[in-house]
């Protein structure tokens, strides 16, 4: 199989194409979403939530203060660390997985070298389901330019198609 990476505007529905296809699929897998938490109709902040059911704050606009900020999101890092710390150890236990899902590489989860890191040794496993950021920096333009990863451009208009490609794709 070949990394697979679906890309777009916010809220075109990355993640919920991501969790139709573990959904519809047979494949085993390990990884992260990440999820929006919401108050009153309002987005104050995100989670990491491993496959397993570790649910980490990723960001929050009302939690407590980092040095690390996207907007008016304070971002935990070190919630990022533990993710990454917990899956590569479960990883290298020698349990098989289909599949790697890796949701999202954003701006967020990069300001942790270890998530950096995680990203490229997942990616040379060459069973990555992911999402990533569509404004690239050096890092993301790097992985999109893989000869073993495929982008998709995910948009209302294909959401259909692209999930069909993407599941012929995993065959």
């Amino acid at each position: 199989m070949v990394n697979v990476l679906v890309t777009g505007q916010p809220r075109v529905g990355k993640t919920t194409m991501i969790a139709r296809i573990l959904a519809e699929s047979n494949k085993s897998a390990i990884g992260f979403i990440t999820k929006e938490i919401r108050e009153k109709g309002y987005r104050i902040g995100f989670n990491i939530e491993t496959l397993s059911g570790i649910v980490k704050p990723l960001a929050s606009k009302k939690g407590k203060s980092s040095k690390y900020r996207v907007g008016s999101y304070n971002v935990y890092v070190e919630n990022v660390d533990f993710v990454v710390d917990y899956l590569k150890a479960k990883i290298e236990s020698k349990t098989i997985y289909d599949l790697i899902v890796l949701d999202e590489i954003g701006k967020m989860e990069l300001y942790s070298n270890s998530f950096k890191e995680f990203v490229l040794y997942c990616l040379k496993q060459k069973n990555v389901l992911g999402t990533i950021m569509m404004r690239d920096n050096d890092f993301t333009a790097q992985i999109k330019s893989r000869s073993d990863t495929r982008i998709f451009n995910l948009t209302e208009e294909n959401r259909i198609t692209i999930q069909r490609n993407i599941m012929e794709l995993m065959k």
